[in-house]
């Protein structure tokens, strides 16, 4: 089997566990919205700033969720020795990376378009039509990388107890460089600065295809130390 086709495999796994379960749809989504609700009512005494700060509410929101999606991807694999018939499973290191960061986007990306509802209603944000498709490219590559930079710190904690407090320290400090680029891009998109943004998202793009790079490269091995 290619590359490919293996991590279509280890993708439609994941998802068909995620359609069963629907821990995303039942846990995180509701996760998500509690905190751009919380966020909307703590700053409501000024309404002229929950546009300015939304960009950054939404990718902070964003990024919490996906600790949820991380850690369960992962937890899923720890049990009942699943982490061990993937070693065995004669899979390209690569092609697991692949798919389980292709499902964690997936799944992100359904959980972004709910926030990013909740971000237009409740924040009073309007993106100018023009910006619409920068947002939404910047949107898709930025997930792509906080799903690769989640799905490496997943497998290098996988066998530990304390998977679930770990992930969250391993992860955050990687991808503020990536919030911060994700952020302005969107900020400067609402105020329709459009070449501004670009250069902006253009970062995003080289954060996350070095992310994809080091995460093909570098999960085998670890899965292998897990």
């Amino acid at each position: 089997m290619s590359l490919a086709s293996d991590a279509v495999l280890i993708a439609k796994k994941d998802m068909r566990i995620e359609m069963r379960s629907r821990i995303v749809f039942a846990q995180v989504l509701p996760f998500g919205g509690i905190v751009l609700l919380l966020f909307a009512f703590a700053l409501d005494t000024d309404r002229g700033v929950l546009p300015i700060v939304a960009p950054g509410l939404f990718w902070v929101t964003v990024t919490l969720s996906a600790l949820l999606a991380v850690s369960r991807s992962f937890a899923i694999e720890a049990e009942h020795g699943a982490l061990y018939a993937l070693r065995l499973s004669g899979l390209d290191g690569a092609a697991i990376f692949l798919g389980k960061a292709a499902a964690i986007v997936l799944q992100l990306l359904v959980l972004e378009v709910v926030l990013a509802t909740g971000v237009f209603v409740l924040y009073d944000v309007h993106v100018p039509g023009e910006a619409v498709l920068a947002v939404a490219s910047v949107a898709v590559a930025a997930t792509v990388a906080i799903a690769a930079i989640g799905t490496v710190y997943g497998v290098l904690v996988a066998g530990i107890r304390a998977r679930e407090t770990l992930v969250p320290l391993l992860v955050l400090p990687a991808v503020t460089p990536l919030l911060l680029a994700a952020s302005r891009s969107f900020e400067y998109a609402i105020d329709n600065d459009l070449s501004t943004s670009l250069r902006w998202g253009s970062l995003v793009g080289v954060i996350a295809s070095v992310c994809v790079m080091v995460g093909v490269v570098a999960f085998g091995p670890l899965l292998e130390e897990s």
